[in-house]
């Protein structure tokens, strides 16, 4: 499958996906992927004036700043099974990114730029001068664009299941199963917790045309990266090219790559043990 071909397939996804809620639970064989544990109460939270929007964070614990960001369509809250090891260590704050969650949206197309923009904007308001950033799918690449155009905010980088091109993408993400039990479970969560989920339509046009056509960093910007950064992803990944995180710790220069062994896209959610352990040794050494 070539390039547009590929593009126009992701662009797909999330149509796919929301047709799939139509259906009978049965038909996602592998369970909802989103395992939650309990969230503890944050010392602070708000709605933070960020650009254009009001952006929820939360923050837990004391220490160092490590900022999680969240995947696509997910929340802040999906961040439960790492916040209550992360906070032991760090000052954790836990953001939904635009349109996510509780945070707002307008008619600007929601790009990574952007996005990134508005955590900038975020760690201004809350006068964190730099800070660690754990991101996990879009908030991976997210945190990707801050390390290209503003690595002086950034002390490192966790990147799980990010890409820095469409093509990185797997072309049959929409058929799989486990990622489309994930869409369920972030629409159910998105209308419980969006201050307008009457705009949901809206809303996955907004990120299918992103995912279709963003990022798009160019070999020679990754190249150029200095700060630290650990490529994490699962084996099993059902949205990732296993060679895609293999050519991103190539290009990076001193960049670290682990894949995680029986698990795909959602580790955060399915061995969180793991996946808090590898990204708390990472980030102490």
């Amino acid at each position: 499958m070539n390039a547009a071909a590929s593009y126009k397939r992701l662009l797909l996804v999330v149509a796919l996906c929301v047709a799939m809620l139509s259906l009978s639970a049965g038909v996602f064989a592998q369970g909802d992927p989103v395992t939650l544990g309990p969230l503890p109460e944050p010392s602070e939270s708000g709605m933070a004036p960020v650009n254009d929007i009001m952006m929820y964070y939360a923050i837990y614990g004391e220490g160092e700043p490590l900022i999680l960001l969240h995947g696509g369509l997910g929340n802040a809250d999906y961040f439960a099974n790492q916040i209550p090891a992360f906070s032991e260590q760090y000052k954790v704050i836990a953001v939904d990114s635009r349109g996510h969650g509780r945070s707002t949206v307008t008619d600007t197309p929601i790009g990574y730029a952007l996005m990134a923009s508005d955590v900038l904007a975020l760690m201004d308001y809350l006068e964190i001068d730099s800070a660690s950033i754990v991101g996990w799918s879009d908030g991976g690449i997210i945190g990707l664009d801050i390390a290209i155009n503003h690595p002086e905010r950034l002390r490192k980088l966790v990147a799980y299941g990010a890409n820095y091109v469409p093509s990185g993408v797997k072309a049959d993400v929409g058929e799989n199963a486990t990622f489309g039990a994930y869409v369920e479970r972030a629409l159910a969560d998105y209308a419980e917790l969006s201050p307008a989920p009457e705009n949901v339509d809206a809303f996955l046009e907004n990120i299918g045309n992103m995912w279709a056509t963003e990022p798009n960093f160019t070999k020679e910007q990754m190249e150029a990266i200095t700060v630290p950064i650990l490529f994490l992803d699962g084996w099993e990944e059902e949205a990732i090219y296993p060679a895609h995180d293999y050519e991103m710790a190539e290009l990076v220069p001193g960049a670290e790559l682990t894949l995680m062994p029986d698990v795909g896209h959602f580790a955060m959610f399915q061995t969180p043990d793991m996946f808090n352990s590898i990204v708390l040794d990472y980030l102490s050494r």
